[in-house]
């Protein structure tokens, strides 16, 4: 599988800015972008210049900062987009325009002719004014735009030798993991470019999409963090680091994995959003074990019901036992670690007495503890008066 040379396109600062709640200012836009640099993101996507005179300004500010992440735009298939675009020194463009029946009538109104010889016209263009630019050209509304459609305009573009990559993008978040491998493989087979995908997450399928694309030879996938954007957004960052961490941990080597927590709270601050408990390695939830033969099993050998190593991840487990499903290994790990000598008959009677009480309430941590050191002090009188 050709997992080993991806590249992460990170959107939030282009696609993150659609997300409802979003409304990132210059100084939020440069802590984002640093933060990603020193995460180790391949490329920064920023939200067009020509949406408004401060998206010019904020992409010019951030490219000042001279990044080692790479800055690319997003913009649409026409040269006044492309001429301002050019002006602000990103090391890229990313031009898209759409081929889907719904985008060909209701938004730009243009044949599969008319985009074939307008994108030879933007291409020639960028290429004539920065040969050295990077440059993508991708459909949009991919799944739901005719094959026989895509196949003309993605050959005829790969025809000019003009662009580094093509991208994929399932706008609307209706395309299976299927569909989103044999597109990219055929792309893959047919034009020998780097090729890019974009996944929307409308049904729940981003992530695994992303992973097909992976496996059918995609070179880039577009993400954000926490996975904002327009409407549920797309690819979270967090998801596909976890996805690919499982499959073999040298594939996200690459990035500072400790720095995910920090990235997240930071979104998730910017956006007055809670982090979502069952979220990607971050959730309140990830590294919890509870149900009493799981947490015996994790203590004796994490990996037993755990794929992702939380320590990896600057995090580390909890075992909940305050509670009905508790089991007596767990109630035997806190005293220990608490440094009592309980003996195990008197762990198991401990275990017993959290359960009947915890059927009524959850315990904290505080009142298991105090009945543990009740049950301590209990055997030590009695070992003292059996000594008499």
């Amino acid at each position: 599988m050709p997992f080993e040379n991806f590249s992460v396109i990170e959107s939030t600062l282009r696609e993150g800015e659609q997300f409802s709640t979003a409304t990132f200012d210059t100084a939020h836009k440069l802590k984002i972008a640093h933060t990603l640099n020193d995460f180790g993101a391949e490329f920064i996507e920023m939200t067009s210049p020509s949406a408004s005179p401060q998206s010019e300004a904020d992409i010019k500010a951030v490219v000042k900062e001279g990044l080692k992440t790479k800055i690319l735009t997003h913009i649409r298939c026409n040269l006044e987009d492309a001429k301002r675009a050019l002006d602000t020194g990103v090391d890229g463009l990313d031009v898209v325009i759409g081929t889907s029946p719904q985008l060909m009538q209701h938004s730009h109104g243009k044949s599969i002719r008319q985009i074939i010889d307008l994108a030879a016209e933007v291409m020639n263009f960028i290429r004539s004014q920065k040969p050295d630019i990077i440059l993508r050209f991708s459909t949009e509304d991919t799944f739901r735009s005719r094959e026989v459609d895509l196949l003309r305009v993605y050959l005829a573009v790969a025809e000019l030798g003009m662009v580094n990559r093509l991208g994929v993008a399932d706008t609307v978040g209706v395309a299976t993991p299927t569909q989103v491998y044999n597109m990219v493989h055929q792309l893959v087979r047919l034009t020998h470019l780097d090729i890019e995908f974009h996944g929307h997450n409308d049904s729940g399928c981003a992530i695994a999409n992303a992973t097909a694309a992976l496996e059918a030879g995609a070179t880039h996938i577009d993400t954000t963090i926490l996975g904002i954007g327009e409407r549920n957004g797309i690819t979270p960052l967090g998801g596909l680091v976890a996805r690919l961490y499982t499959l073999n941990r040298s594939y996200v080597s690459k990035y500072n994995l400790k720095m995910l927590p920090q990235i997240d709270k930071m979104i998730a601050e910017m956006c007055d959003l809670d982090i979502p408990f069952n979220n990607y390695i971050t959730g309140s939830s990830a590294f919890i074990h509870k149900a009493g033969i799981h947490a015996k099993a994790v203590l004796a050998d994490p990996s037993t019901y755990e794929i992702l190593r939380p320590e990896d991840f600057g995090l580390s487990r909890e075992i909940s036992i305050g509670h009905r499903l508790t089991g007596w290994n767990t109630i035997r790990d806190r005293a220990k670690t608490l440094g009592l000598g309980l003996s195990d008959d008197a762990v198991r009677e401990v275990t017993k007495n959290i359960k009947k009480l915890a059927d009524t309430k959850p315990l904290n941590l505080a009142e298991i503890d105090a009945l543990l050191q009740e049950a301590e002090a209990k055997e030590l009188v009695e070992a003292m008066e059996a000594g008499k």
